[in-house]
């Protein structure tokens, strides 16, 4: 009895399996992506899954169809492997679009990358979690503590200026009251003077 030959995996090229790409991305100048090895790893647990569901097992399950009809007894088992893999493919595509899962791989190797580049050694507990805590968090805590001086510098040079704008309009006003003041005081006078003009007009001769 002959194996299904004609169902491939993936893109239907040989894969390397995950110790493969493990031992090439242990390889001086070798890194290996973590969404292909994702895929590969895929990939492999669809070839282990249609070994395990062999056309040889799937014949002694369905013997008695098989005698009768082997060729269908084939199409059948090719028709069925070939949907449980893509069934599995688009629950798996369908996993990575709805959790952005390549985005955080890809992000994760640039972090990786990244810290390939830092002298500096790399974070390791004390053991005194209220010093490790300090630690963590002081950073973040000084940071909205200068942000928040920020703001309040920026608040306060606004305040400023509305102050000054404030008091500009308010000299303005006086100026103008000031102005209007002047400006009875010298209709008064002259309307005084015109009264007095009138009287000596009318006096008698």
């Amino acid at each position: 009895m002959a194996e299904a030959s004609g169902v491939n995996v993936g893109s239907g090229c040989e894969e390397k399996g995950p110790e493969e790409l493990s031992q090439e991305s242990a390889r001086p100048g070798t890194t290996i992506s973590r969404v292909k090895l994702f895929d590969t790893m895929v990939d492999t647990f669809l070839q282990k899954l249609v070994a395990a569901g062999s056309y040889q097992r799937f014949t002694d399950y369905y013997k008695c169809f098989y005698q009768l009809q082997p060729e269908m007894t084939q199409r059948i088992y090719d028709k069925f492997v070939t949907q449980l893999q893509t069934s599995i493919q688009e629950e798996i595509s369908e996993i990575k679009a709805e959790g952005n899962l390549e985005a955080v791989l890809n992000a994760l190797d640039a972090i990786v990358e990244e810290s390939k580049d830092c002298k500096e050694p790399a974070w390791r507990p004390s053991g005194i979690p209220e010093k490790d805590l300090r630690s963590a968090v002081m950073p973040y805590f000084l940071q909205q503590r200068d942000a928040l001086q920020r703001r309040v510098q920026k608040q306060e040079a606004e305040n400023r200026q509305l102050a000054d704008a404030v008091l500009a309009g308010r000299r303005q006003v006086e100026e103008l009251q000031l102005q209007g003041q002047a400006r009875q005081q010298a209709w008064q006078a002259l309307h005084r003077e015109q009264k007095e003009l009138v009287a000596v007009l009318r006096e008698p001769e």
